[in-house]
């Protein structure tokens, strides 16, 4: 069922929403039968520590299979946040920042005075943010207190699950932002209608997240893949806990059904490796086949061991064909990348 997803590219609009395709093939390099080689106003310590009030049991991690995840609501969030995942989180920051032209967003923000960021990971997002709008109060949230401390001074960040009741004030946002957030959530109607509350009238929330179907355009992705089947794996793993990976395709609705307004949705094309003969495309491509071969331990662990039973030493095994896969310059994949950005109407208050 995975394998006929992937066949599809991702670039089908939804009818409630302005939607913006970047659907055109990508033209592949010829490059025949070559192989791949593959104090500056920032807070200190002390100032970061009197902004986020954090237990011990908080900062607390738990291991399993030789990777480390978060303690606080342990099980909630099922892949890693240790350096090598932090590393991979912040490699795909710069591949958005280089598929968008350097823009940390693409909602029409007119200087947001209180912005908010669920899932933060690295916090790597929100300090950027905190620098491009030196004005505005960036909070970052997240199940794992991974965040730097040395950050700007309008930036900090609170160790909380964003599916639990937010702390924010109704009507106090400027702008709420999503990334990558899909394979985490489990209710998104109920994260909508929190995020519908929390934003100001006229406010935006923005949601961007990746589409892992595995699609081709010239007939150079063969039927077993090694990807494609992984994303089902995966897929599968996480279903087990009620998680949907593939809800971003249906969050245009969830927006217009909880009454946000002048919806806009982008879809584009993330290559997997460097057959891209565009160079800012080979650059995202480069990204995009590190971030994901770089990962795959981590992005397979959790789903597989926890969801499917798999074994450890299983999912190394299924592993090594989807490395081998993923190196193979003569396969010109590609996943999908959406953003989705919506307004809060102006004459409504929570």
């Amino acid at each position: 069922m995975e394998n006929d997803r992937a066949q599809t590219p991702p670039t089908t609009p939804s009818p409630s929403a302005i939607t913006t395709v970047d659907a055109d093939p990508i033209e592949a390099e010829d490059r025949g039968d070559e192989s791949d080689d593959g104090d500056d106003g920032y807070g200190s310590d002390l100032e970061s520590s009197a902004t986020t009030s954090i237990s011990s049991s908080v900062r607390d991690f738990t291991f399993e299979n030789n990777r480390r995840y978060h303690k606080y609501k342990e099980g909630r969030y099922h892949f890693p946040n240790d350096e090598p995942e932090q590393e991979r989180e912040d490699m795909r920051h710069a591949m958005v920042l280089h598929l968008c032209g350097g823009k940390l967003h693409l909602a029409p923000l007119d200087n947001p005075q209180n912005i908010l960021d669920i899932g933060t990971g690295t916090g790597i997002w929100a300090i950027d943010m905190g620098d491009e709008y030196p004005s505005a109060e960036v909070v970052g949230i997240d199940l794992s207190p991974i965040q730097p401390s040395w950050v700007p001074p309008n930036v900090r960040f609170v160790v909380d699950d964003g599916e639990a009741r937010w702390l924010e004030a109704p009507n106090s946002q400027d702008y709420v932002h999503y990334r990558n957030m899909a394979p985490a959530i489990k209710d998104w109607s109920k994260m909508i209608r929190q995020t519908f509350t929390a934003l100001r009238p006229g406010g935006w929330v923005e949601l961007q997240d990746l589409q892992w179907s595995y699609c081709c355009d010239d007939g150079t992705m063969p039927p077993d893949y090694g990807p494609v089947r992984m994303a089902g794996y995966i897929r599968q793993g996480l279903e087990a806990f009620g998680i949907d990976m593939h809800a971003s395709d249906k969050n245009e609705h969830r927006l217009a059904d909880t009454g946000f307004i002048n919806i806009h949705q982008r879809l584009m094309k993330l290559p997997v490796g460097t057959w891209a003969k565009d160079k800012n495309m080979k650059m995202v491509g480069l990204y995009n086949r590190s971030a994901i071969y770089d990962g795959l331990q981590g992005i397979t662990m959790g789903p597989l061991t926890r969801g499917l039973k798999w074994t450890k030493e299983e999912v190394e095994v299924f592993l090594t064909q989807v490395r081998r896969d993923l190196m193979n310059p003569q396969i010109h994949a590609y996943i999908g990348w959406q953003s989705i950005w919506a307004q809060k109407p102006y004459n409504v208050k929570s």
